[in-house]
């Protein structure tokens, strides 16, 4: 198999936290939201499954609209651990069948990067969307990238992965997801 390679087929898109009290503190919420969204909709085009993590929303809130009203159908989980990757959630992640993940959410430097790296260490390969995570400060943001490629993931952005699921244009997925990136 090609190495960094996605397949629709393979493939669950994975979004951790983006709550609402968590997000407005965050400077680059917008842009999260605007990737987030992007892959939302390659995603429903490509029917791969969704999955996200909510980190206690009694305390931080569920979902933010901006992307809970573009969600569709999707597996929630619930968590008070960092990472979302439990003995709780993981049966749910693998119930998925599919060993290639794309994660967005926040934030990058704590929930993000633990769940990438147990992703890792329980044998997933995955595919951190840069323009789709963020921290409230840029040195923890950048910390949590260089952690997660050191421990093994693939460090990407929306454009080039949803590229990646197309491979060629002109196809009637390729003229569905095309205005959403424009």
């Amino acid at each position: 198999m090609k190495k960094h390679c996605l397949q629709s087929d393979e493939l669950f898109f994975l979004i951790i936290d983006l709550q609402g009290n968590l997000m407005k503190v965050m400077d680059h919420a917008a842009q999260v939201y605007k990737s987030t969204r992007i892959m939302l909709g390659a995603c429903r085009q490509l029917k791969i499954p969704v999955a996200v993590t909510e980190q206690y929303p009694k305390g931080l809130g569920r979902t933010v609209p901006e992307i809970s009203e573009h969600l569709g159908e999707h597996l929630l989980l619930e968590k008070v651990s960092f990472s979302a990757v439990t003995k709780e959630t993981l049966g749910r992640l693998r119930g998925l069948r599919r060993r290639q993940v794309l994660v967005a959410g926040s934030e990058t430097h704590i929930c993000v990067f633990q769940t990438v790296r147990d992703l890792l260490a329980e044998g997933f390969e995955v595919y951190l969307l840069r323009d789709a995570v963020c921290s409230r400060r840029k040195d923890n943001y950048q910390n949590g990238l260089n952690l997660m490629k050191e421990e093994g993931a693939v460090i990407t952005d929306v454009e080039t992965a949803v590229f990646d699921l197309l491979k060629v244009a002109g196809t009637p997925d390729f003229k569905a997801i095309q205005p959403l990136i424009k």
